[in-house]
């Protein structure tokens, strides 16, 4: 019996060899442990991407005892898109062969499982010729996922020591990748939050240079009433409206519509708003100004770029109108008594052809006459059902209205558009210019 209890504490005892084995394991754990925290501090950080990936890479190379260590990112539509390569290393030497780093990108993305090759030389899933002087012997790579999603690579090359990469190094770098995954994910969201920051700013900035080139105030004119206003479907826009002083005795007044929506639309309004102040300084004859304005538009931008304008000048002496009209819906001529019409004179919208005729005809604002001009971002605007507000609606609106104030004419308008709409989002820019002869 006592020989029994001496032989079951004999093997009990663990062995030399078994203690030293543990001590590695518990060695690896801790090392392991510490990777993963050094890493983890990046998910909290105000660091950017590429610093992130630098970091990841630069730990993968000291705790793995490699030459170099490759981070990539795949792109977020297309797998084979890359996005963005770190490559750090000791010895910069050991240059990664095209064929190979695209054979090995290739598949990665196939299996999306890692890959361990102590022997790329002879290696049969690789191919390259035997007499490129080959730098790297051995490779270590695996996926990055996250949710399913392959997000990236990472990739290490030509281990330190002479037997290799082996299970355990395997199994570091999975961990390695998994955790950064996350780290980089958060990184690219940041990222995405921060430009998108930066481009409501942009737009803001955008809106108040736009809003700044609007007329300020209406121009005070003897025996007239004059109001206008710009409603951009989005934070800018493309439509506008000008008065422009020629002299004492005329005043000219324009609304454009420029093709398309947003910035683009708006850089364009800016340049062609900038565009007709010059030339109605020169020649306010209104044919022969928007014919210049056409040749401008057409030299300098590109062939789907337009824009529709009415343009007239008011003579406060006579009362009449001198107007050409660019492909721009047809401006409301109310006479003191309700009575509708609709000024003919159309032309093509600038832009479209280089050497374009416009014609000049005139109209007449009498006493309690009104002109009300409008972009077709009103009569366009829809309703939940998609059904457009339409010019009978305009027509009837401006006779029940006709003879109250400018400013009362364009509120009611844009109060029933609103009505109309029910809160559908607007879907083009709205604008209007009211001339009331008092």
């Amino acid at each position: 019996m006592h020989g029994l209890k001496r032989s079951i504490k004999m093997t009990d005892k663990p062995s030399l060899e078994q203690l030293e084995k543990e001590n590695r394991r518990l060695h690896r754990a801790v090392e392991e442990l510490a990777i993963l925290n050094e890493i983890a501090t990046a998910i909290s950080s105000t660091q950017s991407l590429e610093a992130i990936i630098d970091k990841i890479v630069q730990k993968c190379i000291q705790h793995l005892h490699v030459q170099q260590a490759v981070v990539n990112l795949l792109g977020e539509k297309s797998k084979i898109q890359q996005l963005n390569t770190m490559v750090r290393g000791a010895d910069s030497s050991a240059v990664i062969p095209f064929r190979l780093d695209t054979e090995l990108t290739g598949w990665m993305i196939t299996n999306q499982k890692p890959l361990l090759s102590n022997d790329l030389a002879n290696d049969s899933r690789f191919h390259y010729s035997k007499h490129e002087n080959l730098s790297l012997h051995s490779v270590l790579c695996v996926p990055m996922t996250l949710n399913g999603r392959l997000m990236g690579l990472v990739s290490c090359f030509n281990k330190k020591s002479p037997e290799g990469f082996d299970g355990q190094d395997q199994r570091l770098l999975c961990i390695i990748a998994t955790q950064s995954a996350q780290i980089i994910e958060n990184a690219r969201l940041r990222q995405k939050e921060e430009d998108l920051i930066r481009v409501e700013e942009e737009l803001r900035l955008a809106c108040e240079i736009q809003t700044g080139l609007l007329p300020k105030s209406t121009p005070e004119l003897k025996g007239y009433d004059v109001t206008g206003i710009s409603l951009p479907a989005r934070i800018v826009g493309g439509d506008y409206f000008d008065y422009i002083l020629i002299d004492e005795f005329h005043y000219a007044f324009c609304l454009g519509d420029i093709s398309g929506k947003g910035l683009p639309a708006a850089v364009l309004m800016a340049n062609l708003q900038a565009t007709i102040k010059g030339l109605v300084m020169s020649d306010p004859q209104p044919d022969r100004c928007l014919a210049r304005a056409n040749t401008i538009l057409f030299r300098n931008t590109s062939p789907n770029r337009f824009a529709t304008m009415f343009y007239g000048v008011l003579n406060l002496k006579t009362n009449q109108i001198l107007y050409s009209n660019a492909g721009h819906n047809r401006p409301i001529l109310v006479s003191s008594s309700g009575h509708i019409t609709e000024l003919q004179s159309a032309g093509l919208a600038l832009g479209f052809l280089e050497n374009t005729p416009y014609s000049t005809d005139l109209a007449r604002l009498d006493k309690g006459d009104s002109l009300v001009i409008y972009s077709d971002g009103v009569t366009e605007a829809m309703n939940p059902d998609e059904e457009e507000y339409g010019e009978e609606r305009l027509y009837q609106l401006i006779q029940s209205v006709y003879d109250e104030p400018a400013r009362n004419i364009q509120d009611k308008l844009i109060e029933s558009v609103k009505t109309f709409t029910q809160g559908h989002p607007q879907s083009d820019d709205i604008t209007l210019v009211v001339i009331k002869s008092c």
